[in-house]
This record gives C-alpha cells, sequence and structure tokens, in this order.
C-alpha cells in the first residue's frame, strides 16, 4: 500500500527554529552602532569638561600675569601706588577686581620666608617694601635721591612747623619759595589746605613713606634733624 502522506518537509523544527532566531539577530554592526550611540553622550560630556579645564587654565594664567604685573609696577615705583594707579597698570576701570588681585599678592608675600613684604596702607594705598627687622642691617645701603638744595630748604622749614602758612614760608624764604613750594607740591611731598583766608602747607604721606619717617610727633623732630639737618641749620631764627 502506498503512503500517500506528503514527505516531512521540516524533518528537524528545532534546528529550523533555531535557524529562523538566527535570522531575526541584529547584525554585529548593528550592535556596535548602537553601543557607539549609547556612548556618545560620555563622550559629550568629557569633551565639555575637558574645553571647561581650558578655559579654567586661560583665565588663570590671566589672573596669574595680572598679579605679576602689579608685583613688578609697585617693585619700579618704590613708593607707595594707590588703588587708581594700580587699576592704570591693569588697563582696567574696576577698583574691586584690582582690590582682589593685591590681595592675593599680599597675602602671597605673607607667606614668603623673605625679608619683602607688601602692605596695604591708609587711602587705599598699596606698598612694597623692606620688612621692619631688616631696616636696620640695610639702611647705610640707601641712597635715594634729594630735591634739590633750593627745594630742600622751604621742605624742611614746612615738614618741622608744620601746619604752616604759605605765607609765613614767603617771609622766612623769600619769594623764590613761591616756585619751590609748587614744584614740591607737583612733586606730592607738600600739600596744601584752606584755613580761613589762609593757606595752609603741611607734608604729605607720600613725604613720610619717601623719607621713611614715621608720623609719631615724638620722633619726627629728631628723625628730621637726621635727614635734614644742613638745611635745618641754614633756616633763619625765627
Amino acid at each position: 500500500m502506498e503512503n500517500n502522506q506528503p514527505p516531512n518537509l521540516n524533518p528537524n523544527p528545532e534546528k529550523i527554529h533555531g535557524a529562523t532566531e538566527l535570522q531575526a539577530a541584529p547584525p554585529p554592526h548593528s550592535q556596535q552602532t548602537e553601543a557607539q550611540q549609547q556612548a556618545q553622550p560620555t563622550e559629550n560630556v568629557q569633551a565639555s569638561e575637558v574645553a571647561l579645564n581650558m578655559d579654567l587654565s586661560e583665565a588663570e594664567e590671566k589672573k596669574l600675569h595680572n598679579i605679576v604685573l602689579l608685583e613688578a609696577a609697585l617693585y619700579v615705583a618704590g613708593r607707595p601706588l594707590d588703588i587708581n594707579e594700580l587699576c592704570s597698570v591693569l588697563t582696567t576701570r574696576s577698583k574691586k577686581k584690582a582690590e582682589q588681585l593685591m590681595e592675593t599678592l599680599t597675602k602671597d608675600y605673607a607667606a614668603r620666608n623673605t625679608a619683602l613684604e607688601i602692605l596695604r596702607l591708609k587711602d587705599e594705598r598699596y606698598v612694597m617694601q623692606v620688612k621692619a627687622e631688616f631696616t636696620p642691617l640695610i639702611k647705610r645701603l640707601v641712597n635715594r635721591p634729594l630735591p634739590s638744595a633750593g627745594r630742600l630748604k622751604p621742605l624742611s622749614y614746612i615738614a618741622y612747623r608744620q601746619p604752616i602758612t604759605s605765607k609765613r614760608v614767603i617771609e622766612v624764604r623769600g619769594q623764590h619759595a613761591y616756585g619751590h613750594v609748587k614744584l614740591l607740591k607737583d612733586m606730592g611731598l607738600v600739600a596744601t589746605e584752606r584755613s580761613g583766608r589762609s593757606i595752609v602747607l603741611k607734608t604729605t604721606d607720600y613725604f613720610a613713606d619717601y623719607f621713611g619717617l614715621t608720623m609719631d610727633q615724638a620722633t619726627l623732630k629728631r628723625d628730621l634733624k637726621r635727614i635734614f639737618g644742613e638745611a635745618l641749620k641754614a633756616e633763619p631764627q625765627v
């Protein structure tokens, strides 16, 4: 008897099913692309962090440059600089920026074990100077230029007898003292202020800084005699 059943075209259904599953799986290339897509956000974040670090590095480098610039300005000036002068060095109008940079520089010098220091004075002024404990050891080496003899005489007179009226200075030093006083004002060593109808002369903070004087009245005249000895001796007796 003939077997009329159709031939079995699926002798091993499990293998064919497995083959179907194999064909349905995504190709390796598709899996790799998906992995790369998942990695892109991480790579973008890393790139952003690198860019941010570069920006911070540039900002820190600029800040360091400005601090070094202020340090050089104080060294070259050899005198206190006010906040406006420091702003001009930085080519900025921001006093706050200049003060912040000077605060950093001042703290940096305070942490150093050196003979130099940077101090903030009154009236928003800063100065680079030798620490007080080293001054007696090197004082003999200081060689600051003094005003000419003509200007030195009225300057010593004003410093020794301040506050004093300009009229009195002219009476004692003569008419030529007008020009000398004007030049001393231009140098920042003498300041004027009005008292009633009179113009009063006195020395400035820069005068004290320039000659290394204290404003303590107990020692000021003694120091003035030491510095202006010859000029004071040449003064007319009044």
